[in-house]
């Protein structure tokens, strides 16, 4: 499982990183609409940062879907969310200050999940047939339609809204990768999982710069974190076999709960102060 272990690691290092890279790239566009603008992403497309973010991101991914394969998605999701410490020490290059409180949440992350490193147990085996998948394709649509709505919600609630639709597509992302049949091409391309995580990743990365450009974003990016990792632990263990060892399930709550709580702490730094933005956001 160590190896399960490593490449959640490196997943969530290279989304830390892309992180800064793109939210430097979001803020240096602006495409004039109020709501959820699909321009908002061929914008963005054109600025190499945002591209190179991109590259983590893909990197990121298939780290993700590894780690996926042997660990249960309470650890893997939580992971992720450090990610935000990741972030928060890369933000340090383009001008963040950390202040003792924030550097207090990047070791609490860093002890939350060594506790859920050291209580979970391998992924269990329960099977997740075509009506678990076709779940996943309806919960895409309905969180696609629901994000569009909220791009129209009054301002104090948009970002917040988007926030949390993005965190919970980016959830459906792993549930997917998780269930993601990789035995072979014919069955890969015929897998309705698939097609859940191209639809509902371009769903999150859309929902989610529209709410970092418009909005708090400590707010959309708490709400984002708490989206991409409860939802898919519970199901994750409710529905997926997914377990601690026995005698850890404590162990395992307390990580799980460190480590996010300790994510949220560090919520301002899904994007950079806007001043950074302006000294280093244009090319």
């Amino acid at each position: 499982m160590w190896w399960g272990l490593a490449f959640a690691s490196l997943a969530a290092v290279a989304y830390g990183v892309a992180s800064v890279l793109q939210a430097v790239a979001a803020r240096a566009v602006d495409t004039g609409e109020a709501g959820v603008d699909p321009r908002l992403l061929v914008r963005v497309l054109r600025q190499w940062r945002y591209l190179l973010g991109l590259g983590l991101d893909a990197f990121g991914f298939v780290a993700q879907l590894i780690a996926l394969r042997v660990l249960p998605l309470f650890l893997v999701q939580a992971a992720l969310a450090g990610s935000l410490a990741v972030t928060a020490v890369a933000a340090i290059a383009v001008g963040a200050r950390l202040r003792a409180a924030e550097w207090a949440a990047v070791v609490a992350v860093c002890a939350g999940l060594a506790l859920l490193g050291l209580s979970a147990q391998s992924e269990g085996s329960a099977p997740a047939g075509l009506g678990f998948r076709l779940a996943l394709a309806v919960a895409t649509v309905l969180l696609g339609a629901v994000g569009m709505a909220a791009g129209r919600a009054p301002e104090r609630l948009r970002s917040p809204a988007l926030g949390l639709i993005a965190g919970l597509c980016f959830g459906l992302v792993a549930l997917a990768g998780r269930v993601l049949s990789t035995n072979s091409l014919l069955a890969l391309v015929g897998d309705v999982a698939l097609y859940v995580i191209a639809g509902a990743g371009v769903l999150a990365m859309l929902f989610f710069a529209s709410a970092l450009q418009r909005g708090s974003v400590t707010t959309a990016t708490g709400l984002m974190v708490l989206g991409e990792t409860v939802a898919p632990s519970v199901i994750g263990v409710a529905l997926l076999g997914d377990s601690t060892r026995p005698g850890y399930t404590f162990v395992a709550l307390l990580g799980f709960v460190l480590a996010v709580a300790a994510a949220l702490a560090l919520a301002r730094f899904g994007e950079v102060e806007k001043s950074t933005v302006d000294d280093h956001g244009n090319g």
